[in-house]
């Protein structure tokens, strides 16, 4: 029986291996001279199904391997067995001693075969043991009760939140330890750094080299001494020269890998006593003590208990301290969360990922902060990406398929040579020798013979030039392909635009209205509004090393308004509960001490010396909503106020319209089209009722509902120095710029605009795609974006000359000609992919600005960019032409 999978990608078939099949390939390798064996070498399914014949997966030795995506690869394995406990020995409540391959004995006690019996049940096989496979450093484990192979990723396969703080929150003893690192392995992301005569082996059986190396024997039987010795000479320098540039690139990337990946760390054991380790002893289910001085996480890891402050710069890029609290027990609070299963993606706020660095921890009440090893290996978030870096997806360009084309043509070309050549001279009488070397030399006109040198030459030129600006590689095929470029999107903040921000200034609302703009933040008659006080509170600041640390926008947010940020330390907390709260409180220094103060400046130093404001509870920011929320509570209060920011089209619909001033939209715009980042606020009492305890448990969407709307904050974000210098060289090279941002519309496009994205003469359509409602079908509103004057898509009396719609269901080679650029947000775009799939291409095509857009839209959108044709044809068949021509005129003579 077969196994196709969507888990493993891959659809997977079983052989065991045929004797008399290996006889008879053997003596075709030997008749063939060894041309069948490098034929088997390039084709591994032809191996596989010549030296074996099929069978079931459950008896097969060799597995063989097709991925189901559009490639469709093939790849082979050795099944291996790995020694397993019999049923009867985990059946069993007396002790069990249980020998394994190497000979070591271990001990197994009554619970720690219970326990592995039950994690490890469907893998296991009696007698022989569990069988498995190798595939892309990914073990491959025998499902006996599905009859299939398995992917086994760790704790966070089907494990419920209830099961990981009841269950696995206990720890393991040293035997169940010692068990499942034979199940999974050592805990290493090894990257093996290939010898040199492995690295030459597969250089040179290239079937380039192979098809050179032919050349170069016929051209000398026909005295073509000096030609050949020239080719040689380059074969031999260029392939030196790439074996030991792509040798030191793994040796780097060894290096990279392995830093700070072996550690040791401390481990709580099932009887609580506390066992220093390697942290490539590591398995799922051990408990991990984080010290409070942080560490370099070996695995990926639950928070159980306590908060970590981590820098994940290795994984997303970003240097931000991102705060970690631990994994909230639904048994606790059955009605308030409810049980679900684990994921590291979903949980990713309770989840510290392999290779990250934890900057500090905090306790409470003097409990150590503990984290659940769920997996190890290349199983982690680090290790997932070391192996993208090391097998990477295969290239699918056109260019390859009309390379492919080219050469089959030229072959064809020459097989008719060949033939022409053979027939010419058998009529003309020539000898045997010479019509065997004129025939064959025919062929080798197929192929450039000095075409993989010179491509090696300029592929070892290209990696030295991108090494002195720090990019490594190690697939250097690869490079050639930028050479095909002609798109690249980018994302605004941070990479076209300054990581900092400046405040230009607040906007606030009173009784539905925008008050006057004010350039300052921290005057004292704003001191105990509600407007200063989520200032104050909505953010994810952190105090790191007495440095007060963030993302930059809530860190220019809060230093705008003087305050001070107070977090409890190790001592106060193990005074308290584990709510304890961070404080924050405004500045001494914003007021005067000197006996000349006013009265009133003295009451308002007295009020900053009392007046602080706890955060209870934090919402954190999250891309997909376009905002974050926190409930706080001031000094004094009984009740306590949610407080919320985030983009403002989103804080609006969430607020009680009356408190929604009717000219936001207007006012938003005008901001945004001066290219300033809008923040809004928002406000809401919480009900009395609601107790601390009660807060830490509630439901997000219950506190983000029926907010009052506060007002605005106005960011300013610079364009990077080298910003226009860059787009200007791509445009030079005829490389299309996108940009793909979570920021508002209008503001994108005044970016876009001012780094020289959109030209000043260039026109922005917006397209406003609307989804089907109240029976009618989904429409698109088009608009210019700097008058606004909206059309319908559907309307008749649409003038093409103003809105150009006809353009967009016109061919692509009009659009091109035209210096439209349209622009739409992340719902839009979900609409017009559901709604409006033969609009796709032409308006990705031709869009520029992309806002508002979800990460999961953002790669949706560079798989549509990708599908999209080419709108010129290709120069392939001309190429064809020409050589045609040539290999014409070399027959004739």
């Amino acid at each position: 029986m077969d196994q196709s999978s969507k888990e493993t990608g891959s659809e997977i078939y079983g052989y065991e291996l045929c004797r008399w099949k290996l006889v008879l390939v053997t003596v075709g390798v030997i008749c063939s001279g060894g041309f069948l064996l490098l034929l088997l070498y390039w084709m591994p399914q032809w191996r596989v199904k010549a030296t074996c014949k099929k069978t079931t997966l459950k008896d097969c030795e060799v597995v063989l391997l097709r991925t189901t995506d559009e490639f469709k690869i093939w790849f082979c394995a050795k099944v291996r067995v790995m020694p397993s406990l019999g049923a009867s020995a985990l059946q069993n409540p007396d002790p069990i001693v249980h020998k394994v391959s190497n000979g070591h004995t271990v001990h197994f006690c009554e619970s720690a075969a219970e326990e592995n019996k039950n994690y490890l049940k469907k893998y296991l096989e009696v007698p022989s043991g569990i069988r498995y496979f190798t595939h892309h450093s990914v073990k491959y484990f025998w499902n006996d009760s599905a009859q299939s192979f398995d992917v086994v990723r760790g704790l966070d396969d089907s494990t419920f939140c209830s099961s990981i703080h009841n269950e696995h929150s206990r720890g393991l003893t040293k035997e169940m330890h010692d068990y499942r690192k034979m199940f999974f392995g050592i805990n290493e992301i090894a990257v093996k750094v290939p010898s040199i005569f492995k690295l030459l082996i597969k250089e040179v059986l290239n079937p380039f080299y192979i098809f050179q190396l032919f050349s170069v024997i016929l051209w000398i039987t026909d005295e073509y001494h000096y030609y050949a010795l020239a080719i040689v000479i380059m074969s031999v320098i260029s392939i030196v020269s790439s074996l030991y540039t792509v040798r030191k690139q793994y040796v780097m990337l060894h290096d990279m890998v392995a830093a700070h990946s072996i550690v040791r760390v401390s481990v709580c054991r099932r009887n609580q006593e506390i066992e220093e380790i390697l942290s490539t002893d590591l398995v799922p289910g051990d408990i991990m003590l984080i010290p409070s001085n942080g560490t370099i996480m070996p695995c990926d890891a639950v928070l159980l208990s306590g908060t970590c402050i981590v820098n994940e710069s290795m994984l997303t890029g970003e240097s931000v301290p991102v705060t970690k609290i631990n994994l909230p027990n639904p048994s606790e609070y059955p009605k308030a969360t409810g049980d679900e299963i684990y994921s590291p993606e979903a949980h990713k706020r309770h989840t510290l990922f392999c290779g990250t660095n934890v900057i500090q921890t905090r306790f409470y009440t003097g409990e150590l902060v503990k984290a659940l090893v769920v997996r190890t290996g290349f199983n982690t978030a680090k290790g997932q990406l070391v192996r993208s870096i090391l097998y990477p997806k295969p290239t699918d360009f056109k260019l390859y398929r009309d390379a492919y084309w080219f050469l089959l043509s030229l072959v064809v070309v020459a097989g008719i040579g060949f033939i022409y050549t053979i027939v010419n001279s058998i009529l003309n009488e020539v000898p045997a020798h010479t019509i065997v070397i004129e025939s064959l030399d025919i062929i080798t006109i197929t192929v450039p013979p000095a075409l993989p040198a010179a491509m090696t030459a300029g592929i070892v030129y290209a990696q030295r030039r991108l090494k002195k600006i720090g990019i490594f590689c190690i697939s250097p095929q690869r490079i050639n392909i930028c050479g095909q470029l002609n798109l690249v999107c980018f994302d605004k903040t941070g990479t076209l635009t300054e990581d900092g921000l400046d405040l230009w200034g607040i906007q606030r609302v009173e009784n539905a209205r925008f008050l006057l703009p004010e350039e300052r933040a921290c005057s004292e008659s704003l001191l105990k509004s509600e407007f200063i006080a989520c200032m104050a509170t909505c953010h994810s600041l952190t105090k790191i090393e007495g440095v007060l640390s963030g993302d930059p926008l809530d860190l220019k947010m809060f230093e705008a308004i003087g305050w001070i940020l107070e977090e409890a330390t190790e001592e106060e907390t193990a005074l308290h509960n584990r709510i304890m709260p961070t404080v924050v409180r405004p500045s001494k220094q914003l007021f005067p001490e000197s006996k000349q103060a006013t009265n009133q400046e003295m009451e308002l130093f007295e009020l900053s010396t009392s007046y602080e404001i706890g955060i209870v509870r934090q919402f954190p920011f999250s891309s997909v909503l376009q905002r974050m929320c926190v409930i706080a509570r001031i000094l004094g209060e009984k009740r306590m106020d949610a407080y919320m920011k985030g983009a403002p089209e989103v804080i609006a619909s969430l607020c009680k319209q009356e408190t929604v001033p009717a000219d936001f939209e207007s006012v938003l715009e005008e901001y945004t089209k001066q290219g300033f980042r809008v923040i809004a606020l928002a406000h809401r009492k919480l009900e009395s009722k609601l107790t601390w305890h009660k807060v830490q448990t509630i439901n997000r969407d219950a506190i983000e509902s029926n907010m009052d709307f506060m007002g605005l904050i106005i960011m300013q974000n610079k364009l990077k120095q080298e910003t226009p210098a860059v787009l200007e060289d791509l445009h030079k090279a005829n490389i299309r710029t996108v940009m793909v941002t979570g920021d508002n519309m209008l503001t994108a496009i005044s970016v876009a605009r001012d780094c020289g994205m959109i030209l000043p003469q260039d026109k922005v359509i917006i397209a406003e795609a609307l989804p089907p409602k109240d029976g009618q079908a989904a429409r698109i509103n088009w608009h210019y974006a700097d008058t606004l004057a909206r059309c319908t898509s559907s309307s008749p009396a649409i003038n093409s000359e103003d809105i150009p719609v006809k353009l967009v269901h016109e061919s692509l080679e009009d659009l091109q000609m035209t210096k439209y650029h349209f622009a739409m947000n992340g719902k839009s775009f979900a609409v017009i992919l559901e709604h409006f799939q033969d609009l796709v291409p032409k308006l990705v095509l031709h869009g520029t600005v992309f806002a508002r857009m979800a990460p999961d839209q953002k790669t949706q959108l560079v798989e549509a960019l990708q599908n999209v044709e080419s709108l010129f044809f290709s120069l392939t068949l001309r190429i064809i032409f020409i050589k045609t021509l040539y290999l014409c005129k070399t027959v004739e003579k």
